[in-house]
Parts: structure tokens; C-alpha cells; sequence
């Protein structure tokens, strides 16, 4: 028996397959995060369904006796939509779509949509394109009525729309013009980069919805945009952030992570990640409220091995202190991450201690040196301004002295190079 609530909004059904690799609680994890995706997306969730298989069907995804009980729900129902939370096979969409006559997403194509419905500037925008075309590009072969003009509502944004007659050789024409568009914005924010080359540059990172953008507010005095929702934040946004000791560092606020995130996605943010592959330190916030945290933080660890950055400096800030019932963790978690600090963005508490926290990180992770370097040396005094923090610059007859806070890593590199060069 499957009961479903009612809403006004767009109801949907959400399944979850367990096997022999996920467990059901697992399963019911990873339900609770789509039921967050389906409301952000606007949906109304009336039933979550798991279903225990030993093997994936290949026809459709789920038995086919799953299959019959559902369509006999959605039919008395009316439910327009129903989202996998694991990424189907072209063929399998088309046959539940065909069995379910409604709507049929996986988790990718719903993170999709929602990318679709936050993306605000044109680079975004871009981005997301790309990732929905290259998405649509291997599943040509089934009929997309899902995107048709009959239906409206989730799953419908982008380019889906306009693009349910194009040829796969039109869409590559269009992702290859996506794909220079992106290389010209990621020039762009390079020339952006050199332009703030001058302050040490931290990036927050961390799952989506644990507080990054208030944190960065309250520590720059600016307004970036909140909201309670997943991805609130797609476009990376940096400020000027005071330490005291007459040190500022410039923060960016990133892209959240989440499990499973598209593949494509990962790709087309490319010019957006790289503000955290560029910065020279990472403030991983974590919201301490979260029952999964832990699983959260491993996410986003993995997250950033695979974008080369798994070895930086990084400072753990275990966000909304305020909201814990039970504040006995706080040890246990101090205790196995030493180097973390604990605050609440929004009631203000600890960001002294934050903020101490960073300086004390930037004590012990970077050095500062002083090069004596001819005038004529042009390009190598451009280059020294872009692999550190110049605190100060002096001219001595024809010599330029700069005292430059850099990366330990870099140090030695950066100091035989100028030993070879630099007169």
C-alpha cells in the first residue's frame, strides 16, 4: 500500500533501489537529500518508494512488478512526475515514461533543472547549457516527450525545450560554441585573478546549503545572496575579508557540493572550480546540525582530490553551533579534526576565533621573503606578484625590493628562481 500526500504544488514520487552495494539506510540517506532537491526544485514529494534488488533491471531500472503497482498509483493519482535517485539509461526512461504516461527524471537531470532555475549570469547560464546538452546528447535515441510542450513544470527549463528536434550533429556544433564561450570567461577570470594577486586568497568550500554565503557575509560586511535552499549559490563571488593584525585576505564563496553531482556539471563549472584550485587556502564549512556530516565531509574531500586540490592548507569551520541540541559533540568532533574551528554564521558567535583561526593557518602555512630584483626584470617582478601577497615595496636606485608572503610549497622554488634570474 503506498499512501501519498497532498499539495498544490507538483507532486512527485521518488524512488530508491537498494542493493547489495547500498543498504536501505543508505538508500533512505540519499532519499531524504532528493526529497531536498524535489522541494527546491518546486515539488511536492507524496511518496518515497525503495525497492530491494539484487541487480539493476536493465528494461527498467526497477522490477517489473514495481513497475504495474506504481502505474496503477500514478494513474488513480494523476502524479505527474516521478524522480530516480540514480541516473537512467535512455532506454530505461523512455520505457518507464511510456508504462508511467508521465514525466520519468533521474537525480542528474533534476539537479539540472534546478542548476537551470538558479543560473543568473550569462556565464552560469553557459555552463549549465552545456552540461544539459551534453547530458541530452547520448539519450537522442529516445523519444523526449518529458519535454515537450504538453508538459510543463520540473524538469522542463533550458534548452531541453528547444532542443527536442536538433540532431546530435547541431548540438555538438552548439556545445562546441558553448565550449569557447566557457574558454573566453575562464580568460577573462584569469586577468580577474591577477588583478587580486596582491592579497592570499582563501576559498569556502563544503556542501551545498551549510551556511557558506552567510559566513562570507558576516565576515566581509557584504550581501551576498542567501537562501534556505540547495544551490543557492552557482556564480562564485569574492570579497575582501579583515583579519586584524592589519591583514585582509580575499574569500570566495563556491559552488556547494553534493553526492552524485553530475559528471557534466563538474565539467562545465570548470572556469568556477577553478577559483578553489587557484586560492591559496580552503575554509571547508560544515554544517554541524546535519545527521550526515561526516558523510558530507568525505564528499567534499573526495570532491576535492579529484580536482587536484586534496593537499591545501585547509581550515575545518564546523557552522551553526546555535542550533545543536546536544553540544557533547563538539569534543568529540575538535578531537578528530584538530585543526577546526567552531561558530554560528548567522547568531555571530566565534567569528574572533574564525578569523584568529585563519591568521594562525597563514602563520604556519606561508612564509614571508624578500627579493632584491633589477627594475629591468619587468617579467619577473609581474610574476613574483602573482605567486604570493606583496606586503610592501621599496625602490633602491635601480633595484625594486618586494617583502612577499607566499605559500611554504612555493618558497624554495620561487627563491631559486629569482636567484637565477632576478639580476
Amino acid at each position: 500500500m503506498i499512501e501519498l500526500s497532498k499539495s498544490d504544488k507538483e507532486r512527485c514520487i521518488l524512488i530508491g533501489v537498494s542493493t547489495r552495494l547500498v543498504n536501505k539506510a543508505e538508500t533512505e540517506e540519499l532519499l531524504d537529500e532528493l526529497t531536498l532537491l524535489a522541494g527546491t526544485a518546486g515539488a511536492d514529494v507524496a511518496a518515497r518508494i525503495i525497492q530491494d534488488r539484487d541487480r539493476i533491471d536493465p528494461a527498467y531500472f526497477i522490477g517489473k512488478g514495481k513497475v504495474e503497482e506504481l502505474k496503477s498509483v500514478i494513474e488513480q493519482h494523476n502524479i505527474p512526475l516521478v524522480i530516480f535517485d540514480d541516473d537512467l539509461a535512455g532506454v530505461q526512461v523512455k520505457n518507464l515514461e511510456r508504462e508511467f504516461g508521465c514525466k520519468v527524471l533521474d537525480r542528474s537531470a533534476l539537479i539540472l533543472d534546478i542548476f537551470a532555475s538558479r543560473a543568473k549570469t550569462m556565464e552560469a547560464k553557459t555552463q549549465v547549457e552545456l552540461a544539459q546538452l551534453q547530458y541530452l546528447l547520448p539519450r537522442l535515441t529516445r523519444q523526449w516527450t518529458h519535454l515537450s510542450k504538453q508538459y510543463g513544470g520540473i524538469g522542463t527549463k533550458g534548452p531541453g525545450e528547444t532542443q527536442i528536434e536538433t540532431d546530435r550533429r547541431m548540438i555538438r556544433t552548439r556545445i562546441s560554441h558553448l565550449k569557447e564561450k566557457l574558454e573566453r570567461i575562464g580568460r577573462q577570470r584569469v586577468t580577474q585573478r591577477k588583478g587580486r594577486s596582491k592579497h592570499t586568497r582563501a576559498a569556502l568550500v563544503g556542501y551545498t546549503n551549510v551556511g557558506k554565503s552567510t559566513l562570507l557575509n558576516v565576515l566581509s560586511g557584504s550581501e551576498v545572496f542567501v537562501e534556505n535552499r540547495l544551490f543557492a549559490t552557482l556564480d562564485p563571488t569574492t570579497r575582501l575579508v579583515p583579519l586584524g593584525q592589519g591583514v585582509d585576505i580575499l574569500m570566495t564563496d563556491t559552488i556547494g557540493f553534493i553526492r552524485k553531482l553530475p559528471h557534466h556539471l563538474v565539467a562545465s563549472f570548470k572556469s568556477t572550480l577553478e577559483e578553489i584550485t587557484e586560492a591559496d587556502m580552503l575554509i571547508h564549512v560544515v554544517d554541524l546540525t546535519s545527521r550526515t556530516f561526516e558523510d558530507q565531509i568525505r564528499i567534499v574531500h573526495d570532491t576535492l582530490n579529484d580536482l587536484g586540490c586534496g593537499s591545501k592548507p585547509t581550515l575545518m569551520v564546523f557552522n551553526k553551533i546555535d542550533r545543536l541540541v546536544d553540544r557533547s559533540i563538539l569534543q568529540v568532533v575538535a578531537r578528530d579534526h584538530p585543526r577546526s574551528v567552531f561558530v554560528s554564521a548567522v547568531r555571530g558567535i566565534n567569528l574572533l576565533g574564525l578569523k584568529s583561526q585563519v591568521l594562525a593557518l597563514l602563520e604556519k602555512e606561508f612564509v614571508e621573503r624578500v627579493f632584491t630584483i633589477s627594475q629591468s626584470r619587468q617579467k619577473l617582478i609581474s610574476y613574483l606578484h602573482t605567486v604570493g601577497e606583496v606586503r610592501e615595496t621599496t625602490y633602491e636606485d635601480n633595484e625594486v625590493v618586494l617583502r612577499l608572503r607566499m605559500p611554504k610549497r612555493e618558497a624554495e622554488r620561487v627563491t631559486q628562481l629569482v636567484e637565477n634570474e632576478g639580476r
